[in-house]
């Protein structure tokens, strides 16, 4: 039997969900390797040099695979979300 109704499809959000499991990721394995993620980040996404991020378990090459400008934006508005 056909569906009768349209589902929408929401690429923005994939997105979004994406880069936040991209960034859960990275700070996980950052954390691993006794890193402090919060500043591994920090100074990749103001410098755009990827050696900031380690390239255990991937975390490098995955990191570089989002637009920095994405990141800065999703922590914005989680940012934003949070001090209401």
């Amino acid at each position: 039997m056909p569906q009768e109704q349209t589902s929408l499809f929401n690429l923005s959000e994939i997105d979004t969900e994406l880069t936040r499991k991209v960034l859960k990721e990275v700070y996980n394995s950052l954390q691993e390797r006794g890193y402090n993620p919060t500043n591994q980040i920090v100074g990749y996404l103001i410098s755009g040099d990827p050696g900031y991020i380690s390239s255990y378990k991937d975390a490098r090459s995955k990191i570089q695979e989002i637009d920095r400008a994405k990141i800065v934006e999703i922590l914005l508005k989680e940012f934003q979300k949070n001090n209401k």
